[in-house]
């Protein structure tokens, strides 16, 4: 139910040490302008929509099923939303979830850690976030990642996000590091939308002259999610496990990491930290995920064999041929299921699948 894609040895270790171990779901929810340009993410079916993801999958995360959510589900084009994944998992393992609102257009229903952040603007201004707040957003990142970890000092915690467009604001950090990432990132959609994503990131890129301050670098292409998750977890690192539970978003945040700790020759333990996501990313033949994680080594790339293919649901048969892939720690939610419960691909595919029974039988009884 577990592969080690890349790292091997170091993943292996990381699954023997937090196997059976309770963690903590933190999961950080940002925005970008970007994910409201029309086709760049199906994360919700209208820009519109897209507007209410975020909000919407933290309420559900949060309370589960509920007769009349104040932030619905949006719909999406094809298929649902990952949240059902992290909910099943989090819902029947009994795992903490803490929010964090790292910047977000619209006040959540839920209570959340406000880190006092901002929407980030479209990739291709090159103007995406304010030095100043990029920096604070670093410092809460920090702080929290301390917090968290000395609740958690025999555990793990595991990063999650909720930004539409963030695998954009990906490839164009990933590529102002340095890393060749173009053709190689994922997307909601079942053949990613290269072209249309490096389009808008080389709008953005050629604002940048001889930058290579990774605040700088955020603040112009980034989003508010990045800067705080990598604060997060070089801060947690160093006393706890860190699962950052995404694919190229979370990838990103590593090389984030990676471009910190040598600027700012920051101190952490790379041992602490794994990347975990779902094989419908890490297998992506659209995409190049196991090749981008090489390019970051020494990062282990962790992905759950969790499939679709016998579920009652054509919904989630959809997940199969390509479509939405991750979302909201769905990847990372399933890895605990397998290291903390020892859930194999029936229970958890069960799991989900009653948690879909409820939600259906509510809206029906609405209607």
């Amino acid at each position: 139910m577990l592969t080690v894609y890349t790292q091997f040895e170091q993943g292996q270790a990381w699954i023997q040490r937090y196997r059976h171990r309770r963690p903590l779901l933190a999961c950080l929810l940002g925005f970008t302008e970007t994910g409201l340009i029309p086709g760049i993410s199906a994360a919700g079916l209208t820009p519109q929509d897209r507007q209410y993801t975020a909000v919407a999958d933290a309420e559900f995360l949060v309370q589960g099923c509920q007769a009349a959510p104040q932030y619905p589900l949006p719909p999406l084009s094809v298929g649902v939303s990952p949240v059902f994944i992290t909910r099943a998992v989090v819902e029947a393992c009994q795992i903490p979830v803490q929010v964090f609102n790292t910047g977000l257009p619209i006040t959540p229903s839920i209570p959340t850690i406000d880190l006092g952040g901002q929407p980030a603007g479209c990739v291709s201004t090159g103007q995406a976030l304010p030095l100043g707040l990029v920096q604070h957003l670093f410092q809460q990142g920090l702080a929290w990642g301390e917090t968290l970890a000395q609740r958690y000092p025999d555990s793990y915690l595991v990063l999650s996000e909720c930004v539409v467009g963030g695998t954009t604001t990906a490839l164009a950090l990933l590529t102002a590091l340095g890393i060749a990432a173009n053709g190689k990132v994922n997307s909601s959609h079942p053949a990613c939308n290269h072209a249309q994503k490096w389009a808008i990131v080389q709008q953005g890129l050629q604002y940048l002259k001889d930058v290579y301050d990774p605040f700088a670098l955020v603040a112009a292409v980034g989003d508010p999610m990045q800067i705080t998750c990598a604060g997060m977890a070089i801060a947690a690192s160093c006393s706890s496990g860190v699962l950052l539970a995404g694919g190229t978003q979370m990838l990103a945040v590593y090389a984030l990491i990676q471009a910190l700790a040598n600027h700012r020759s920051l101190v952490l333990d790379w041992d602490q930290i794994v990347v975990g996501t779902t094989r419908w990313v890490a297998e992506d033949p659209t995409g190049d995920t196991i090749g981008l994680a090489q390019a970051l080594a020494p990062v282990p790339l962790l992905g759950t064999q969790l499939n679709f293919r016998d579920s009652r649901y054509p919904q989630l048969q959809r997940y199969e041929q390509g479509f939405v892939k991750e979302g909201v720690g769905a990847g990372g939610a399933a890895i605990v299921a397998h290291l903390y419960q020892d859930w194999n691909q029936a229970q958890l595919l069960g799991s989900i699948e009653a948690l879909l029974d409820k939600y259906y039988a509510l809206r029906t009884s609405d209607e």
